[in-house]
């Protein structure tokens, strides 16, 4: 198969011979079970917590640190700090975790890097202008005193639903994460930390003496009136009875390991995997026990582990991309694609949720499981974005022979619509935006609101399916998107950076309602905002700053996955023979790599906008080559717009 794409591409023109050189380098990645699974990489704070982690558990591992600290010392910003980032400015939280991990292991404080790093901290404010949850670590560390966090007894887990917060009324990864995090705040336990290594360099004043921890999460009166009650809530701790917080503890526990998922972890995501860790350490679980000693190899198994350096990921994304890779070589349409597809998409047919009622249940009892998770498995939360783009593969494949499948990804993207039209990634109706003012959630992500990137997938993976535009779930969704698009005709982009990446998730829900800018303002609004967008260099690009109002529009390089984005949301609209188009796509072709795919440092994702940024590195295989094959399609082959939502 690769052989035959090989010696096509010696009489092919050049746009052929990228897009054969691109599918011959992704289909040598694809696993022998049928998926693919690229690296998925944040900032320098999860690698950091994993050093933080092992010496809390007294498990060190000098060979892996080192590795570690490679890695750390690679991602360092010239100013000392680290970014949220790559090219981002330095941040004090994140430059706070990375000194203290490298520290840690053993890196010598008097080395440049460490002093850059210190002197950094310090003009940010210090160790004290942490985040939340950096005081919380630091705290377990015993490098600041407990007052330095909000006050989150556990006993709200025993909380009725009714009541104004409840853990039900925040997201997915926000209740995974808080859960065990809960028991660590009420036991208060201290780190092993070996080698009694403390950080009170990073300090203005000392940590004993600082009044500046707290403050409001925002600036509104809700805000400041959630910071006073943070007082009395502290107050009143003191007189809960101790069986009332024995039970909450319990409560607490079984919510987590209930969802212990295996060795894919606690929601499958890194943060909520060591918090169950160690609180199940401070619990007084011994190492070989066997809930302690599954949690333990979930977290290991997010290590990416090269020969010089080392980092763990955030997650895993094999669903994520195996789908999107399908979508791209479906439109490169080649014969040989044919197999790799189908094994795929067996592959996804067996990971479907259909037995597990998960958290998002508490909102639609009587909805049928039917949906896809993003990591390999992760039955509690599935992922509506995931359930739509495998849908419209499986769909795009072989509707009669996954009928089975697509009828259950219909109904449970169908029951998960919110209540005004719009999708949110795991729960419906998941917008009790008071949250956000709580002093725990300064981060601004403690909510899962419905998304216009999501909801377009989701309305594209009906009309794609068959259903029509009249249709209530479909007119609702649509018209959430038109009136969300903003006023230069874009839309914010939730899960990737960021108002290309919106734009063109939507344009693809207007493409399979057969909305062109032939016919539609709206869309011929949200390709004139593409079209200004445009860099010189033919490419586009949006830096992760640009999730700050006043950064609106930056740009510092043109990348591949946003050029492609922008490609096909141009495509889409039924623009493919604007020059923009043609000087976009020489972008691609002059970037192309040895290897058939591009080269991008740059982080074009978000987990949550201004706080957790991306780099999914299969961005840089699978968007260019969907862009390049399917201009192939629509502009040299002069092959009709595809009724498709993807």
């Amino acid at each position: 198969m690769i052989t035959s794409l090989v010696q096509d591409a010696r009489t092919e023109e050049p746009l052929d011979q990228a897009i054969a050189a691109a599918e011959r380098a992704l289909l040598r990645r694809q696993e022998p079970d049928g998926h693919w699974v690229f690296e998925l990489e944040a900032d320098a704070t999860i690698p950091a917590e994993y050093i933080l982690l092992l010496h809390y558990l007294d498990e060190r591992d000098p060979a892996l640190e080192e590795k570690l600290c490679v890695y750390l010392r690679r991602v360092q910003n010239p100013d000392g700090g680290w970014p949220l980032f790559y090219r981002g400015e330095s941040d004090v939280s994140t430059t706070v975790k990375a000194y203290y991990a490298l520290k840690l292991a053993g890196e010598p404080v008097d080395a440049p890097h460490m002093r850059a790093a210190r002197e950094r901290v310090l003009a940010l404010g210090g160790a004290a202008r942490c985040n939340v949850f950096t005081r919380i670590a630091l705290a377990l560390f015993g490098q600041v005193p407990w007052r330095a966090v909000p006050a989150m007894p556990v006993e709200i887990v025993l909380l009725p639903r009714w009541f104004p917060f409840h853990l039900d009324k925040v997201s997915y990864w926000s209740r995974t994460v808080v859960t065990p995090l809960l028991v660590l705040i009420a036991l208060h336990p201290r780190a092993r930390n070996p080698r009694r290594v403390g950080i009170g360099e990073l300090f203005v004043r000392p940590p004993e003496r600082e009044r500046g921890y707290m403050r409001a999460a925002t600036s509104s009166a809700l805000g400041k009136a959630f910071l006073a009650l943070d007082t009395v809530v502290r107050f009143g701790e003191r007189f809960v009875p101790a069986f009332v917080r024995t039970r909450a503890i319990a409560t607490a526990m079984k919510f987590t390991l209930d969802r212990l998922n295996g060795e894919d972890g606690l929601g499958a995501i890194f943060p909520a995997m060591a918090n169950a860790l160690m609180a199940l350490d401070a619990l007084g679980y011994a190492k070989d026990e066997p809930h302690r000693a599954l949690a333990k190899r979930a977290v290991e198994k997010l290590l990416v582990i090269g020969a010089d350096e080392a980092y763990c990921q955030p997650c895993t994304s094999p669903i994520w991309d195996t789908s999107l890779m399908i979508h791209a070589l479906l439109e490169a349409g080649d014969p040989e694609v044919a197999e790799p597809v189908r094994r795929a998409n067996d592959w996804l047919v067996g990971r479907q949720i259909l037995n597990v009622v998960g958290d998002w249940a508490v909102q639609r009892p009587q909805l049928r499981p039917g949906g896809w998770a993003f990591q390999y498995w992760n039955d509690y939360y599935p992922d509506v974005d995931d359930t739509a783009v495998v849908a419209m593969g499986l769909h795009r494949e072989d509707p009669r022979k996954h009928r089975e499948a697509l009828a259950r990804a219909a109904e449970w993207v169908i029951g998960m619509q919110s209540g005004h039209g719009g999708w949110g990634a795991f729960d419906a109706e998941n917008e009790h935006f008071y949250l956000n003012n709580i002093p725990f959630a300064d981060h601004g992500a403690l909510l899962d609101p419905a998304t216009e990137d999501v909801s377009a997938r989701c309305v594209g993976m009906l009309l794609q399916m068959g259903y029509v535009k009249d249709d209530p779930i479909v007119a609702k969704g649509l018209d959430y998107l038109r009136r969300t698009q903003q006023p230069d005709g874009s839309w914010f982009g939730r899960w990737g950076t960021n108002y290309v990446y919106g734009t063109w998730s939507v344009l693809n829900a207007f493409l399979a309602a057969g909305e062109t800018s032939r016919n539609s303002a709206t869309v011929r609004r949200a390709a004139d905002y593409l079209l200004r967008s445009q860099q010189a260099d033919g490419g586009w690009g949006e830096d992760g700053a640009t999730y700050w109002a006043e950064r609106r529009g930056l740009c510092k390089e043109s990348t591949a996955s946003q050029t492609a984005w922008a490609l096909l949301g141009l495509l889409n609209a039924g623009d493919g023979a604007n020059p923009a188009v043609a000087r976009g796509i020489a972008y691609l072709l002059e970037h192309q790599n040895g290897e058939g795919l591009w080269d991008e440092p740059w982080y074009t994702a978000v987990g949550f906008p201004r706080v957790f940024y991306l780099r999914y590195h299969g961005y840089r295989a699978f968007f260019p080559l969907f862009a390049l094959a399917r201009y192939r399609n629509l502009v040299e082959r002069k092959e009709p717009l595809p009724p498709l939502g993807f």
